[in-house]
């Protein structure tokens, strides 16, 4: 299978699999986010270190394009590592994002502090989900229904997995796995109609309280939406081990 990306210095050369369900000639925000991910991950740590929160604002739609992309650390410490990342569509900015690592260190830790279980069926219980088959993007993630149905109105449960590789190269890591998840959080839990409303996300934040385990990434959602033009697509994040994060959307409600 093609990866969604090939990285050359700062060049990114973008396969039309990135493409999205809102405009065809724009990315899917999933793919832009991974390759946020894999940029903060590139930078080298005094310690080692994994991401902790992710921050990724949409400026303009991402098309499905050559990008440059350009990163830098904003703060190098013993314990944390703030990045910035950039993309840019012919010299424009269309995505900003600050990546945030912290030292990774053992802890021993109360008994009563564990990961809070999922209470819903894993994704070999669940149906497969066929999703938006007219968006390449989703194409390339297998997905699975824990509860209600992707695109259904109304909380939603929907465990994702990663099945094309994001950047040629490189293994997707965990993090780009949460990510890549979490961005679908509008359409796991919608609050409208997709064929009367629009309710893009105008960004993303992502944190994790670990890195997730496995190949499978659920998001257990709600949207709530404002009577004025705003809303939120919020998820918890889990794995088949429990609960590890949550992901929050701000939406841009439009009737179509």
């Amino acid at each position: 299978m093609e990866p969604i990306f090939r990285v050359d210095g700062d060049r990114v050369v973008t396969s039309p699999d990135a493409a999205g369900p809102w405009v065809p000639r724009m990315q899917h925000g999933s793919a832009p986010a991974a390759l946020v991910v894999w940029a903060a991950e590139a930078i080298p740590t005094p310690v080692p270190m994994r991401i902790a929160r992710v921050t990724i604002d949409l400026m303009r739609p991402v098309p499905v394009a050559p990008l440059t992309v350009e990163s830098e650390i904003l703060r190098d410490g013993r314990k944390i590592q703030l990045c910035g990342v950039r993309l840019f569509a012919d010299g424009v900015l269309v995505v900003s994002a600050s990546v945030l690592k912290i030292k990774h260190q053992a802890a021993e830790l109360p008994p009563e502090i564990a990961d809070l279980p999922v209470d819903l069926p894993g994704p070999d219980q669940c149906s497969a989900e066929p999703g938006d088959i007219s968006s390449p993007f989703v194409r390339c993630i297998s997905m699975r229904a824990a509860r209600g149905r992707f695109g259904q109105i109304g909380p939603g449960a929907i465990w994702f997995r990663v099945d094309q590789p994001l950047i040629a190269g490189a293994a997707v890591s965990q993090a780009m796995r949460a990510v890549v998840a979490s961005d679908f959080s509008n359409g796991t839990s919608p609050a409208l109609d997709f064929n009367q409303w629009t309710f893009i996300n105008a960004d993303l934040t992502v944190s994790l309280a670990r890195e997730p385990l496995g190949d499978w990434i659920l998001l257990d959602g709600e949207s709530w939406i404002g009577a004025d033009g705003a809303g939120l697509a919020m998820s918890r994040l889990a794995d088949q081990r429990g609960y590890f994060g949550r992901a929050v959307q701000s939406l841009v409600i439009e009737r179509r």
